[in-house]
């Protein structure tokens, strides 16, 4: 029995030292020392065969033994632990002194730079800039604006309700409501600029969702001229100064007179929207003295403003994401 249990020791010793990996180590501690198959382990249930007076000395030789195997595990175990923590070092070292790996930096959409552009040169005339709701009141979005129920000019704007008092707003113009009601006084100049929904076929140069630009402003004495005036200046900061600008008879019911505005782009004219002297009686609702005061009051169409910036001949490529298009801006 003794040599057998030195011979399996020796083994366990010889294995212990060949092990490579701390998973190997693992194996051999299963073999020799394991509980239920180990090696060492099975020779406890030889006692039973053993004299009396020798069960006491292969009991303590046994459990020497399974102290030394114990030992050679350990320190061949920290040997290989220090060797996989050193080569686990050495394949994942990041060296600190080397540059970063950049992130592509982001644009801003053609339609955010434009509508940023616009901000700019309207501040610098004096407006203020207030957001209005894309789900708009009926009320604000036709009635504040002179449009009676059964107007021609409805046709053409009915779209989008979500229910009997409520649509996407078709107009930014619907925004005067919203400031006349909160008591607004003259000298004034607001704008806003976002969303509008109408049930437009989808073609180059429309789409059923599209961005509008909307500035009024009211005090004494305004005119046309102040109106072509700042229209003017619009345009110069967003086109350059030779940009051409035409201005032409037309009829919306919030203004009177009114005008269609357009800029030459190539080698026809693109219409940018309507504009004209505030009706005197959405200025009458509002509580003011028509005798008094007058005002002005426009809204251009955002979209069409990069087609003539950039030169792009399709509005639907605005709302495409497509990265080839947009990484050119």
């Amino acid at each position: 029995m003794t040599e057998e249990l030195n011979a399996i020791e020796a083994e366990a010793v010889a294995a212990a030292q060949k092990a490579a990996t701390t998973r190997d180590l693992d194996e051999v501690n299963n073999e020799y020392l394991g509980r239920k198959a180990g090696h060492l382990t099975g020779l406890l249930r030889n006692l039973g065969s053993l004299p009396p007076d020798q069960k006491p000395l292969f009991g303590k030789a046994l459990n020497e033994a399974k102290d030394r195997v114990t030992a050679a595990l350990q320190a061949r175990r920290e040997d290989l632990q220090a060797a996989e923590r050193a080569e686990r070092e050495r394949t994942e070292a990041i060296d600190v002194t080397l540059p970063g790996r950049a992130r592509p930096a982001g644009r801003l959409h053609p339609l955010t730079r434009t509508m940023d552009d616009i901000k700019a040169v309207m501040t610098g005339l004096g407006f203020v800039f207030v957001d209005g709701p894309d789900v708009e009141g009926y009320k604000y979005n036709f009635d504040w604006l002179n449009f009676p129920p059964d107007h021609p000019a409805m046709d053409e704007q009915d779209s989008f309700y979500t229910d009997a008092d409520h649509l996407l707003r078709t107009q930014t113009t619907a925004l005067q409501g919203h400031v006349f009601e909160t008591g607004a006084r003259p000298p004034f100049r607001f704008a806003t600029v976002g969303r509008c929904f109408r049930n437009e076929d989808v073609d180059a140069t429309h789409s059923h969702t599209f961005h509008q630009v909307d500035g009024f402003g009211v005090d004494e004495g305004v005119s046309l001229a102040d109106l072509k005036g700042v229209l003017a200046e619009i345009a110069r900061g967003l086109f350059g100064p030779d940009v051409t600008v035409r201005f032409r008879p037309d009829f919306f019911p919030f203004v009177e007179p009114g005008v269609e505005v357009a800029v030459k782009w190539g080698d026809r004219w693109l219409e940018l929207g309507g504009a004209g002297l505030i009706h005197p009686n959405i200025l009458r609702r509002a509580g003011l003295d028509t005798e008094l005061y007058t005002g002005f009051a426009f809204g251009l169409g955002v979209d069409r403003m990069p087609m003539l910036r950039y030169g792009i001949d399709d509005l639907r490529l605005f709302l495409d994401n497509d990265l080839r298009f947009l990484q050119q801006f």
